[in-house]
Formats: structure tokens, C-alpha cells, sequence
């Protein structure tokens, strides 16, 4: 009993005392907090977000789609296209569109991406569409071979018509054009599939599902990266069979009739000699 309360006694023990009292406050308070806490500050956060993309968005985009985003005569409704549109557009420079065409080009973005996040959270607001992808779902690492062998056969049966074979890309009608997929990041190719921008038919999961779209992003990384291997020979810019045949017909073949019929010529003229 002496040496207890001697211990009892000891100068440490109220701050070992102390530490004890505050560590199970801390372990109570985590254990028993309402997870509300943390859901109303992500809340305010979004809410700071939404606040601050209105404000970007009066300044860029209201002029062209209305102020609610309802749209006008010079720009579509942007109510119900969801953030990754928003994402797409604006992080691939596409929107603000400078000059009034039949396309917009890709060009260097004119935000931020902080910048670019609270404006689709501004439009995401406006109506419920298609989120922005987590790298998760867009980024093709870790595919095997076969996996990205199947991306080819998607690509080629869905997208190819128009952006070619290797995603070199294509004229369409009233001088629109499908760009070239060569150096885009996987997440616009995602967002592309998932909010067929411009001409494009949207491929939502319900029609491609997710993994099929990283195995697209990934056959596109493939065939056009620096290592990349043209077992036919030169490709004449990965347009496909058809311009291949083209180059054969009228240049090759020709090419092949002419050096034969020299080669004859200067047999003849070598046997008369």
C-alpha cells in the first residue's frame, strides 16, 4: 500500500494521468462522432465549389449558354450534361469556344483545372449527367495484351468509321472532322465515350461499360506510341486499307508496270546490240 501511494505521489503522474484522459476522449469522439460532421464538410466544400464555378461560369459561358444554363441561340443547353462534359470540354481547350464554327478545335485550356472542376460542379447542379471519372475507371495500366487485342476490335468496330484504324482521324460532312486520338489523355477519351461530344454518339455504360472503354484507351495508347510495330510495312499514316489500296492502285502499281516495261526495253535493245 505505501508503494502505491508513493506512486499515486509521484510528479508524473497527473500528466500520465492526462494523457490517458485525452487519448480515450479522442478514441471516444472518433468512435461515437456523427459521420455527419464529415458529410456537412464535404457538403460546404461543394458548396464553395458550386458557389465559385457560377461566378466563372457568368464570366465565360453565360454569354453563349444563358445564364441558367438553359442555352440560346448561340450555344446548347448545358442542363442534364453532368460535370464530365464539363471536364472534356474545358480541360481540352474545346470551351470557351473563341470563334463561332462548325467545330471546336482542341487547343490550350484557358483554366485551371481547380478552375475547371468548380465550373462542372456549377453544371452538375444544373441537372443530373455523367460524373468525372476516377483514374480507376479511365486508366488502362495493368491490361493484359488480350485485353487491349479486345480494345482494337471495339475501336475498329465502333469508332473507326470515323476516326480511322489507329485513331488518326477523318473528315465528316459541312466541314466537320473527327480529330486524332494520337496524344489524348485517357480520361477525355473516357469522357468522350461516356458524353459523345459534338458529333460523336455518347457510349454510356449502359451501352459500353467501363472496362471496355479502358481497353479502348488503351489500344489507342498502343499502336500509337513510339515503340509501336508495323509488321505490313510503312502504314502511309494509319488511314486503314482503303487508303492503303489507293496508294497501291495509283501509285504502286504503276510504279511496278513502269520499271517492268524499262527493264523489258533495255533487254530488247541489249539483244539488238
Amino acid at each position: 500500500m505505501k508503494k502505491l501511494s508513493a506512486r499515486r505521489r509521484h510528479p508524473l503522474a497527473a500528466i500520465v494521468v492526462l494523457l490517458f484522459a485525452l487519448a480515450a476522449t479522442g478514441g471516444l469522439y472518433a468512435a461515437f462522432a456523427p459521420a455527419g460532421e464529415a458529410q456537412a464538410e464535404t457538403a460546404s466544400a461543394q458548396s464553395l465549389a458550386i458557389e465559385e464555378g457560377e461566378k466563372l461560369y457568368a464570366v465565360g459561358c453565360a454569354t453563349c449558354h444563358g445564364t441558367g444554363g438553359q442555352g440560346t441561340s448561340d450555344g446548347p443547353s448545358l442542363v442534364g450534361t453532368g460535370a464530365a462534359a464539363v471536364d472534356f470540354q474545358v480541360g481540352t481547350g474545346r470551351m470557351p469556344l473563341q470563334n463561332p464554327g462548325v467545330q471546336a478545335p482542341d487547343k490550350p485550356r484557358t483554366y485551371t483545372q481547380p478552375q475547371i472542376d468548380q465550373l462542372a460542379a456549377y453544371v452538375a447542379s444544373l441537372g443530373p449527367g455523367p460524373a468525372i471519372p476516377t483514374e480507376d475507371q479511365y486508366n488502362p495500366e495493368g491490361l493484359s495484351g488480350e485485353e487491349i487485342a479486345e480494345g482494337g476490335v471495339l475501336f475498329r468496330t465502333n469508332c473507326a468509321q470515323c476516326h480511322n484504324f489507329t485513331g488518326e482521324g477523318g473528315a465528316l460532312t459541312d466541314g466537320k472532322y473527327a480529330p486524332q486520338l494520337d496524344d489524348v489523355d485517357p480520361k477525355y477519351i473516357y469522357e468522350a465515350m461516356q458524353t459523345g461530344p459534338q458529333n460523336m454518339p455518347a457510349f454510356p455504360d449502359s451501352v459500353m461499360p467501363e472496362k471496355e472503354k479502358r481497353q479502348i484507351a488503351a489500344y489507342l495508347g498502343q499502336v500509337n506510341s513510339s515503340e509501336a510495330k508495323t509488321p505490313g510495312g510503312y502504314k502511309l499514316g494509319g488511314f486503314g486499307p482503303v487508303a492503303e489500296g489507293l496508294f497501291a492502285w495509283v501509285i504502286g502499281l504503276p510504279l511496278l508496270v513502269g520499271v517492268t516495261v524499262w527493264v523489258a526495253a533495255r533487254n530488247a535493245k541489249a539483244r539488238k546490240s
